[in-house]
C-alpha cells in the first residue's frame, strides 16, 4: 500500500518524506530506493539509500515514470522500500494521469510486497476520492 503526502508548498512534506526514507534506511532488510525531481535530497539521505533523479533520465509523464518505477524493480528484486518525492510534479501535474499512474503503482507494490510513500504538491481538498485514503498527515 502506498502512503500520499500532499499539501501545498512549504508544508513539509519532503521533510516527512526524507524521515521516513532515513528510518527505512536504518530498518530495512532490502533496498531502499528514492525517486525525485531534480536533485535536492542528495545531502538530506542516507548514502545507503539509491537515490535517482527522474530528470536525469527523461522521465517526465506519468507513463514515463510507471515505465521507470517498473524498471527498477525488476532489475531490483530486494526493494523493500520506495519513494518517490514531487510524484505529481514528475506526472506534468496532470492529475487525471496521476490518479491513473498511482492505482496501477499501487497494485505493482501490493503484489510484490514493496512500502511505498509519495509526495504531491496540492491541497488534501483536490486529492481525487480513489486516492482520499491512502492520505498520510504529514505530522
Amino acid at each position: 500500500m502506498i502512503k500520499l503526502i500532499v499539501g501545498v508548498k512549504g508544508t513539509g512534506k519532503t521533510k516527512a518524506l526524507v524521515d521516513e526514507i532515513n528510518k527505512a534506511a536504518n530498518e530495512s532488510h532490502g533496498s531502499v530506493v528514492c525517486v525525485e525531481y531534480k536533485r535536492k535530497l542528495t545531502y538530506d539521505i542516507n548514502y545507503r539509500v539509491r537515490l535517482a533523479d527522474a530528470g536525469d533520465y527523461d522521465v517526465f509523464g506519468a507513463d514515463k515514470l510507471y515505465g521507470f518505477i517498473c524498471g527498477i524493480l525488476a532489475g531490483n528484486y530486494d526493494v523493500t522500500e520506495l519513494f518517490i518525492d514531487s510524484a505529481l510534479k514528475i506526472c506534468g501535474d496532470d492529475i487525471a494521469a496521476f490518479e491513473r499512474f498511482f492505482l496501477a503503482l499501487n497494485e505493482i507494490t501490493e503484489k510484490n510486497n514493496i512500502h511505498c510513500v509519495m509526495t504531491a504538491s496540492l491541497p488534501a481538498e483536490d486529492v481525487p476520492a480513489s486516492l482520499a485514503s491512502f492520505i498520510r498527515d504529514t505530522h
